[in-house]
């Protein structure tokens, strides 16, 4: 799926790590909520509440995930899951474009 059709956005950014990752929170007619961003290249960690699918847009990132002793390079047209009540590390080689789908 290339667009959502018929969301609510919230107007505001969601600004992280002195402006390196900036979403968008949507939420679709049927009450699924998603944000959509970009990170710019950094090595950061993430926290979660619920569980999330990263679909990566575009771009190139290493990842390590709750348990893992490596990363994992993930690119566009790839995703990765992340458990609620965790987080994750995340390296980002080239500029990632991205959707993170909640629950």
């Amino acid at each position: 799926m290339s667009k959502f059709e018929n969301v609510s956005v919230t107007k505001q950014a969601n600004v992280y790590f002195d402006g390196k990752c900036v979403s968008y929170s949507l939420e679709l007619p049927d009450g699924t909520k998603k944000s959509v961003g970009v990170i710019q290249p950094a090595a950061l960690t993430f926290g979660t509440a619920a569980p999330e699918v990263m679909e990566l847009i575009a771009g190139e990132a290493k990842v390590t995930l709750p348990g893992a002793s490596e990363a994992v390079t993930y690119r566009g047209g790839e995703s990765f899951e992340v458990p609620g009540d965790s987080s994750f590390d995340i390296e980002v080689v080239e500029t990632l474009h991205y959707v993170c789908h909640y629950g």
